[in-house]
């Protein structure tokens, strides 16, 4: 990796490719770190030479019942209003146990910063026990997972009005007088963290390290080179493998390295893509996807108590491709995004929600391009089908065999609105022009 970090823009990258693209650490696993108690923030020490001051912080505030639970015959709500908080841009919940379900509603107004004005109330998507590490892995088993919704980006904004509400039918299936809201319900307040230094930046004094270019992205290869390439990593031809397409690293994105698990865990093969929604909005700009990504990132790890980011790959509305889960881009990372079927799969997520709003035809096309490359490395047809032993979720039992398309829903391995209705329904055009791209 520092070899690679040290080259120029034009060097074969094959070399990196088969190692992680993060800091060098443990082939195995490490212990994930305990929840911080609350309100938490990752305030680091000074930066070095190897990582850049991306500083950034997590709220964490108990919410409690609202009058409205109060009220005869209501269900229970329960809520927060703060006008004293730390600035943030991305909000979620949590609770207790990972294995119990909101049935309910979430809803969130925020203050902007600088304006001082109030949105209007946003649903929070509450299905998110849908994604994260499979049963029995060591990752669900830490101790530290919660339940979560997913993540909403909200734009900076320092304050925020916050109400959660069972449903009616969720209230009378428990006992009377029972809450039928999870236990340790707690607002997630996400400040992402300053922007990485631009490449070629001048050094400031609270900013001593310049990326270089060559660590922020790699860059894209024609057929041919990814052909070489895949011969110089796996010492074989790949007769239909999709030229490989401009990958934005995490260093690229701003990942700070500290707040993740150390060590990688890898599957065998990449058998099949799942892809998904982040379902955290609509309204953010394309040079905003990387603040987008920090606030998931530190959702993930410190909210939901993952081990790291959970999806593999994330794409944008403009169709660029961010590197997800450390381990390196080209190798067999598990990740924690189709729950039951991680193993020997990809996750790749799309920032938005997409069920009404249409993903843009350059989403698609990404998804697209990097299945082609990654399928093509491991010898998949976009267009093919193929098996994933399930383990475990609400479709299909553990250890069952499940006959997939290779370029999957996430719907299709659990059952869940994600990735949408209006991507899902693209993931036939994406398979057709993966398979293009492979020389299909």
């Amino acid at each position: 990796m520092r070899g690679f970090l040290a080259s120029s823009i034009g060097v074969t990258c094959a070399a990196a490719l088969a190692l992680p693209l993060t800091l060098p650490a443990a082939a195995a696993p490490t212990k994930a770190p305990a929840r911080a108690a609350q309100p938490t923030s990752s305030a680091r020490s000074a930066p070095t030479a190897a990582e850049p001051d991306l500083p950034g912080s997590t709220q964490s505030l108990p919410l409690t019942p609202t009058t409205r639970d109060r009220t005869l015959g209501a269900a229970p709500e329960q809520g927060l209003t703060r006008d004293d908080v730390h600035r943030f841009a991305l909000v979620g919940v949590t609770w207790t146990d990972p294995d119990t379900e909101l049935r309910g509603r979430v809803q969130v107004r925020t203050r902007a910063t600088g304006t001082g004005e109030w949105s209007g109330w946003q649903d929070v998507d509450t299905h998110n026990e849908d994604h994260g590490a499979d049963p029995g892995t060591a990752e669900r088993d830490s101790g530290h997972v919660r339940g979560s919704t997913a993540p909403l980006w909200v734009g900076d904004s320092d304050a925020v009005d916050v109400r959660v509400r069972a449903d009616r039918g969720a209230t009378r299936a428990v006992e009377p007088q029972a809450s039928a809201l999870p236990t340790g319900l707690h607002l997630e307040l996400v400040d992402p963290g300053a922007e990485p230094p631009a490449a070629g930046a001048r050094p400031t004094a609270r900013r001593a390290t310049v990326l270089p270019l060559a660590a922020t992205e790699l860059p894209a290869l024609s057929r041919a080179a990814t052909e070489r390439e895949a011969v110089t990593m796996y010492g074989r031809s790949q007769p239909y493998i999709g030229p490989r397409p401009r990958i934005i690293t995490r260093r690229g994105w701003g990942a700070d390295e500290k707040l993740r698990e150390k060590g990688f865990v890898y599957t065998k093969k990449v058998k099949a893509v799942f892809v998904h929604h982040t379902a955290s909005g609509n309204n953010y700009s394309c040079s905003q996807a990387p603040s987008v990504i920090r606030g998931i990132y530190r959702y993930h790890v410190e909210s939901s108590g993952w081990r790291d980011i959970g999806y593999n790959f994330l794409v944008d509305k403009c169709g660029n491709i961010y590197e997800g889960r450390a381990g390196g881009v080209a190798k067999p990372v598990l990740g924690a995004h189709t729950l039951g079927f991680n193993t020997n799969s990809m996750g790749i997520a799309v920032l938005g929600t997409f069920g009404t709003a249409k993903p843009s035809s350059a989403a698609v096309t990404a998804i697209a391009r990097l299945s082609a490359w990654k399928l093509g490395l491991y010898g998949v047809n976009p267009r093919g089908k193929t098996y994933l032993k399930s383990g475990g979720g609400n479709l299909y039992r553990k250890g069952k065999n499940v006959r997939l398309n290779a370029i999957s829903g996430h719907r299709d391995g659990f059952a869940t609105e994600c990735p949408g209705r209006q991507l899902y329904g693209k993931l036939g055009s994406a398979r057709s022009t993966s398979a293009r791209f492979q020389g299909r």
